[in-house]
């Protein structure tokens, strides 16, 4: 007679994973925001771009040191320091602190900025860069921040060489001062981009922007003080946007608000110019 098989065991008992508390939990992956990384990358850009920059000796020398060298030399003409009743009872040397000023943000936006920007094109870069998470425009902005603060601090160092070692006033309505130069460090940063939107290559950028650059320093004032010019030619360099800077930038050392009527020539070129700018400016 054949044997009974024996019954199946049954299944072992499953006992429920325990499940961690909520605080222990590992919270999901999530993926990374696209503005964080932008900024990031933007940051990453001005500091490769202000490295790139302290290793150029020519763009320190000629944006920030010259301006106080031309100053230095200027004030050691003995007449220079002399009152002049033409004058007001000032010194030719007062009159060319605010002319320095404007020289450092000349340089700094026609003669420092063009070339960079314009080598960048012409090697490809940006338009390498518009394949990556980092935008051609974050390099157009790390450039005008970094001129504009190089060209700000010379203009502090011609403000305290003056001070310092000829005993030039210091702006007496500083507010003012400070409205009327930044103001001028936008304008001529915009002309700047201006002259590097109309320029294929480093050549070119080169000489656009030393055909801008003698009149630009002579409506500043450079060779002759604006102050001093003939009332006609005076009246005519004062429609331009270094020259309106210049008288504004005199006032304000003087103690008076610069004029509405400097101050809105001064602005309107700015905002001119950076609409040229923006409307011819080619990444490639």
């Amino acid at each position: 007679m054949p044997r009974p098989e024996p019954p199946p065991e049954p299944p072992p008992e499953r006992r429920p994973t325990p499940v961690p508390p909520p605080s222990f939990r590992t919270p999901p992956p999530t993926a990374p925001k696209r503005g964080s990384d932008l900024s990031s990358a933007s940051t990453a850009v001005l500091r490769t771009e202000a490295r790139l920059m302290a290793r150029e000796p020519g763009i320190l020398f000629w944006v920030v040191l010259f301006p106080s060298l031309l100053l230095t030399i200027l004030g050691l003409i003995p007449t220079f320091r002399e009152t002049d009743p033409g004058l007001g009872g000032r010194r030719v040397i007062d009159l060319y602190v605010p002319v320095s000023v404007l020289l450092a943000l000349i340089m700094a936006g026609i003669q420092a900025m063009p070339p960079v920007l314009t080598g960048y094109r012409e090697r490809g870069i940006l338009r390498r860069m518009s394949t990556t998470p980092v935008r051609p425009a974050s390099l157009l902005t790390a450039q005008l921040v970094l001129h504009g603060l190089t060209a700000l601090a010379s203009a502090v160092l011609v403000i305290v060489v003056g001070r310092l070692a000829f005993g030039v006033r210091l702006p007496e309505q500083p507010a003012g001062y400070v409205v009327a130069l930044v103001l001028t460090a936008a304008g001529a940063l915009a002309l700047g981009a201006t002259v590097c939107a109309l320029s294929r290559t480093q050549k070119i950028a080169g000489a656009i922007g030393s055909a801008v650059f003698f009149p630009a320093m002579f409506t500043a004032g450079v060779w002759v003080p604006v102050q001093v010019m003939p009332d006609t030619l005076r009246t005519v360099v004062e429609f331009t946007p270094f020259g309106a800077a210049s008288a504004a930038l005199d006032q304000a050392m003087r103690g008076d608000w610069p004029g509405w009527a400097h101050l809105g020539v001064t602005a309107l070129w700015a905002v001119l110019l950076t609409g040229a700018a923006a409307r011819w400016f080619r990444w490639q």
